[in-house]
């Protein structure tokens, strides 16, 4: 609630955006001690850990834009979202089973989500490219695109050790493994046409965009609204 309430007021106090990312940091740090384990099992522990990754991969780039005022209200107006959604959602308390407690488990998660956030800065960074026509920002998108696929890439090799360890077999094809292969090659997609002049600016800013809400789907419509091995 804190943090929500920093994210809030950092709309028009932009260092307050900081101290919302404090107040999850020493909400996640307290949690994992709480409960012996990382804190990243279902939606509530997932979703805070996306917002604080994204406000803290954002601390470069705002630098690098020198305070940009879209840059900011994106950034915040979008953890502000994912906030006030994981305060709806039930904190998972209970001992993990024995499938989930596995290093292999947890750098999968903790991978995917880093690349979670590096592909929602990219989608704001092509917002605000969209509206001002910036160079720099193409660039920047483009960057954070390709460190978010390779962690993204490190996700899926770490998820496949861990299914062959808990299920005996490296792929299942289950819904969220479906549309986690559509994201990979949506990204790298992505990464190839960046090489093509024609594709560079407002078209790379669109599929920026359009790549993070097929990370929404992935993440959150998948678990939601399919019958999955990932579902919450």
């Amino acid at each position: 609630m804190l943090s929500f309430g920093a994210y809030l007021f950092g709309l028009w106090s932009r260092y307050l955006i900081y101290v919302g990312l404090l107040f999850q940091a020493l909400y996640m740090t307290s949690r994992g001690i709480e409960l012996g384990r990382l804190p990243l099992v279902g939606a509530h522990d997932t979703v805070t850990f996306l917002s604080l990754s994204i406000v803290t991969f954002s601390i470069p780039f705002r630098v690098l834009l020198k305070g940009s005022s879209g840059f900011h209200a994106g950034t915040v107006i979008l953890c502000l979202l994912l906030t006030a959604f994981s305060l709806f959602s039930r904190p998972y308390n209970m001992p993990l089973p024995p499938v989930l407690r596995t290093f292999w488990f947890e750098v999968h998660v903790v991978m995917a989500f880093l690349s979670y956030a590096l592909f929602a800065l990219s989608a704001i960074l092509g917002y605000v490219y969209l509206k001002e026509g910036d160079a720099l920002l193409d660039g920047m998108q483009y960057r954070a695109v390709l460190v978010g696929y390779c962690l993204f890439t490190l996700s899926i090799i770490f998820g496949g050790i861990w299914a062959y360890l808990a299920w005996g077999t490296y792929w299942l094809w289950t819904p969220k493994e479906l549309w986690t292969s559509i994201l990979w090659l949506f990204y790298g997609f992505y990464l190839h046409a960046r090489l093509r002049q024609w594709w560079t600016g407002r078209p790379m800013a669109i599929l920026s965009i359009t790549g993070f809400a097929i990370v929404m789907f992935t993440y959150l419509g998948v678990s939601l609204l399919m019958k999955s091995s990932h579902s919450f």
